[in-house]
């Protein structure tokens, strides 16, 4: 008889080096615990689709069936299906950008294209540098791949070019060679900020002076509230950006469809990595979004969305003010979040699940490091429930943070929050 192996992993013993180093998202690990009705969740970064045409979209996809069925439920390119690779290029056009359609890749939401591009860079021990927070599903991938992530601060206007030129310059004086630089530019997960146009330009050449590539992630350029979309990194700088785009923001995120913008050479290693990985991307996805786009006034629900997330912005802002003066946040002009900080001696790791004990849930800032930091940080997410529910979320969560303040005045603040520890 084979060996018996109980309350243990029997194949621990047989994983890849990078099996061992994949980890549990902290988001990912709430959802049990937010599905819960009584409470209320300010943590995850779900879109509100409610209004979507539903109706619509379900007769366009019962059409795309009838008519091009065999098309559709059949395999397609390791890139992409090029009707839609082109569309991809107007879209893209807000932002200033216009890419050749040859240089676009389809991939299974854009964070299977940050999966592709680390793995086509990454070898264990080799520098990304990051901004501070960082998006945790980038993270997460980063240390799959075994990365060394360097972080680089953020302040109100995104990434500082001062520190990433001193970043870079220490790196290379100890010999470490840097792959790529990180950046959610606009409207930043978990920040809530974003990269001044002023800083743009200066971003592209400290990279290029360094030999950097650029990593530009941005799934909510075109949820900003007030202004008409930010020229991209990728409109600056072609040749050495790499920009991941999404519509799971944009339109839904059941779909599954992203991609990948980079110069031609890298484009054909992450279209050797998509092959290798899923031989070709959803064919029934990409022609239900090609649809979309070109049957749909797309870019008019993309307004309504900015109005509707503009909304719930500004009830999670009041809400703040009335409720957690004592804490600092940020004022997101687009997308989904606000960075909290709290009263100093709080842990908002520890504080967590007696949060969730109150009926609220938050994502602590610990999540969007990489070395440790973020204990006296907190992701508020406003983009889901409604304006009220926020308010209440808010409400639930200055009790808990009330509690906690009693509790750092009574036997002091916790020691990994102190400065030394941090």
């Amino acid at each position: 008889m084979g060996r018996q192996v109980t309350g243990m992993d029997q194949w621990a013993d047989m994983y890849s080096q990078r099996a061992t180093h994949l980890r549990e998202s902290e988001i990912r690990a709430l959802f049990a615990v937010v599905s819960r009705p009584e409470v209320v969740s300010l943590a995850g970064g779900m879109p509100n689709i409610k209004d979507l045409p539903i109706a619509r979209l379900a007769e366009s996809a019962k059409q795309l069936i009838l008519s091009h069925g065999p098309q559709a439920m059949q395999y397609g390119s390791g890139q992409g299906w090029g009707p839609l690779r082109e569309q991809i290029g107007n879209v893209m056009s807000y932002e200033g950008s216009n890419p050749n359609p040859d240089n676009v890749v389809i991939s299974t939401g854009s964070q299977q294209a940050l999966d592709y591009v680390t793995q086509i860079f990454i070898n264990p021990g080799d520098v990304i540098v990051a901004e501070a927070p960082s998006y945790v599903g980038a993270l997460g991938v980063f240390a799959a791949y075994q990365a060394d992530v360097v972080h680089v601060p953020l302040d109100e206007d995104g990434l500082i070019p001062q520190a990433l030129e001193e970043t870079l310059a220490d790196l290379k004086k100890v010999g470490k060679r840097v792959k790529f630089l990180y950046t959610v530019p606009n409207f930043h997960n978990p920040g809530g900020v974003t990269m001044s146009l002023e800083r743009r330009p200066q971003i592209v050449e400290i990279c290029r002076r360094h030999h950097v590539l650029v990593l530009e992630d941005n799934p909510y350029g075109l949820l900003g509230f007030h202004s008409e979309p930010i020229p991209s990194l990728h409109s600056l700088a072609p040749d050495t950006v790499i920009y991941l785009g999404s519509f799971s923001k944009m339109f839904a995120p059941g779909f599954r469809i992203g991609w990948a913008v980079a110069p031609p050479a890298i484009r054909q290693k992450l279209v050797l990595a998509s092959e290798s990985a899923l031989l070709s991307p959803s064919m029934v996805g990409q022609m239900a979004i090609s649809g979309y786009l070109s049957d749909y006034n797309w870019y008019g629900q993309v307004k309504a969305f900015q109005g509707m997330y503009e909304e719930r912005c500004q009830a999670m802002m009041d809400a703040l003010q009335e409720y957690l003066p004592d804490c600092t946040w940020t004022k997101p002009t687009g997308g989904f979040y606000t960075w909290v900080t709290v009263p100093e001696g709080i842990d908002t790791k520890e504080m967590l699940p007696r949060a969730v004990t109150g009926q609220v849930a938050y994502t602590s800032g610990t999540a969007f490091y990489a070395d440790g930091q973020g204990r006296q940080n907190i992701r508020l997410s406003y983009c889901y429930p409604e304006p009220d529910v926020i308010r209440e979320g808010v409400r639930r969560l200055s009790i808990v943070m009330n509690r906690e303040k009693e509790l750092v005045e009574l036997f002091g603040p916790s020691p990994k929050t102190s400065p030394e520890k941090k």
